[in-house]
């Protein structure tokens, strides 16, 4: 643990050496998500591949870019791309920009995603707050020898998601007159979509939707102290009676029609952060 301390040191050291801006906020954009970026007063991009110890996002739709600026005045950093389980990377590889957008002084992280619709209730292309999250990885980022000054052995998640954070965005919904549905986000590695009896099960235990992403960062962000708001973009509609098959483009095909949206949620909760 002492090395990955050092890491995480090492990496926001290296950040700093690149811009001066102190963000408050984070940002983590999803499969075909980057709108809220054009968005942002930028001062500076930082390629993955230069930052010490961070990975490469291996994913089409993902470009790997860690972006500084400003949203509604607020300084932020935006991660253009994350990773995934599914790309072969540890959870501890995965959540390592989480640890280092906290040592650069980030408080709030706002994570977005594209996920698949399990509320029959809903359809495809709703924007869903998530309440809670269902881990089904198989995994955790936290698993290991603890080190006490990242994070405390046993950390509550009975308020992973905010509650005054999800409290503001539905304030900000009402006021620009956004829909927005509330629910349980469950993760699994993928890459594979689920089956029909998966999706069933999903359903089962709770789960409003399913994505491949968000729970590790949830996790650690968690871990560290860090406030949490998560947002699914819902792209597929996965009813098992009824189940059809999806292609990644109408994924982001339905991503990009919702996404001025989200992109318009965000920066208004953004602007009203203290």
């Amino acid at each position: 643990m002492d090395g990955l301390f050092s890491k995480i040191r090492t990496a926001a050291e290296f950040i700093r050496t690149r811009t001066e801006l102190r963000p408050s906020t984070g940002i983590i954009l999803g499969t075909g998500l980057s709108g809220l970026a054009r968005e942002m007063d930028i001062v500076c991009e930082i390629e993955y591949g230069e930052i010490p110890f961070f990975v490469r996002s291996t994913v089409e739709s993902h470009q790997g870019k860690l972006i500084f600026g400003q949203i509604g005045g607020k300084p932020v950093v935006a991660m253009k791309g994350r990773f995934h389980y599914y790309e072969g990377y540890t959870l501890q590889q995965i959540t390592f920009p989480v640890r280092v957008m906290k040592a650069l002084g980030v408080e709030t992280l706002l994570i977005s995603n594209a996920a698949g619709c399990l509320n029959p209730l809903w359809k495809k292309g709703d924007l869903m707050v998530i309440s809670d999250h269902i881990n089904l990885l198989g995994d955790n980022p936290l698993i290991g020898r603890n080190d006490d000054r990242l994070g405390p052995r046993f950390p509550d998640m009975s308020d992973a998601y905010s509650k005054d954070l999800i409290q503001l965005a539905e304030s900000v919904a009402l006021d620009q007159k956004i829909q927005i549905r509330k629910g349980v986000y469950a993760a699994m590695t993928g890459p594979c979509l689920e089956t029909a009896s998966e999706y069933r099960l999903l359903r089962a235990i709770g789960a409003d939707a399913i994505g491949m992403s968000t729970v590790p960062e949830a996790i650690v962000a968690s871990h560290q102290g860090t406030r949490v708001f998560g947002i699914s973009i819902l792209t597929d509609d996965c009813f098992p009676d009824v189940l059809k098959p999806v292609a990644l483009s109408e994924i982001l095909e339905v991503a990009g029609h919702a996404e001025p949206l989200m992109t318009k949620l965000m920066a208004g909760i953004i602007s009203k952060l203290t």
